[in-house]
């Protein structure tokens, strides 16, 4: 069996300020840098088969300050695109359309569900043909997308899913069936 096993990125000035980020590649906080070197506890004795990365420097960083890095970029693994709405906040977005989510509503500019959904089916797949653990660094809404992906359930199911910077989350099997074992532990 396989297992996916996904490290959201540490915190970066936007996603302390809640921005939507997901193309500007801003660097990690110095507390983001601090709390990914404190993940090395936690996967440094772990064998990974794979370890792959968005290719966003924030997510990189966090990979290398993890202990991995030698991580492979995947652009499939990169945040979902906000389009217009890269670096303003939901309150802000909620002024011109009130009941805006990126589950549910459009994001001119940018990328819809099912454009996510098509990539990180290839990121789960790609996991899936691997044999052993799989490492992933990501981002907030894409790895709850993956992770809606892993269980075979529509992308907007990913609003389910809180995901804290520099939070470690295992995603598995229980028998055949694809299930969430851990889900942002810090």
């Amino acid at each position: 069996m396989n297992e996916l096993w996904a490290v959201r990125h540490g915190k970066t000035e936007w996603s302390v300020a809640g921005k939507h980020t997901s193309t500007t590649d801003l660097p990690l906080l110095p507390d983001g840098e601090s709390v990914a070197r404190g993940l090395q506890g936690r996967l440094g004795d772990v064998d990974f088969a794979q370890v792959l990365t968005s290719p966003r420097l924030r997510a990189r960083r966090t990979a290398e300050l993890a202990g991995f890095p030698d991580a492979e970029t995947d652009d499939d693994l990169s945040e979902w695109d906000y389009g217009d709405y890269e670096g303003i906040t939901t309150d802000e977005i909620r002024v011109r359309d009130p009941r805006w989510t990126i589950w549910t509503h459009p994001t001119p500019g940018g990328e819809t569900a099912a454009q996510v959904q098509a990539r990180l089916q290839r990121v789960v797949a790609r996991v899936r043909a691997t044999e052993g653990r799989t490492l992933v660094f990501g981002h907030g809404h894409s790895l709850r997308a993956l992770a809606a992906c892993w269980l075979g359930v529509p992308v907007a199911s990913g609003r389910h899913f809180q995901l804290d910077t520099a939070t470690l989350s295992v995603l598995a099997y229980e028998r055949e069936s694809p299930v969430l074992r851990s889900w942002n532990a810090p």
